[in-house]
């Protein structure tokens, strides 16, 4: 039940969306393929048993956890502009 000018069903459409974003989001970050024997960002060479671990890695564990942090920083804002999602 949506109030004001929204029809009916858009809240229920904005959480599927973020659910979905969220999904795509997960998907994204599981590695693929072949993992490389050098980090991509620094040059570093990777850990075998980071390798094994986790098919398709490709960044070592302090350049991972750089850009993992990076991520979680971006991800606090809410471009969907919803007045739900602002009050958490």
């Amino acid at each position: 039940m949506a109030g004001g000018w929204a029809r009916d069903g858009a809240v229920q459409e904005q959480i599927d969306a973020s659910v979905k974003d969220a999904i795509k989001k997960a998907r994204s970050r599981i590695g693929q393929g072949e993992s490389l024997l050098d980090c991509e960002e620094c040059g570093e060479s990777i850990p075998e048993a980071r390798r094994q671990a986790l098919p398709g890695v490709r960044r070592c564990i302090a350049c991972q956890e750089a850009l993992d942090a990076e991520q979680q920083f971006n991800s606090s804002i809410n471009r969907r502009g919803s007045k739900d999602s602002q009050l958490r």
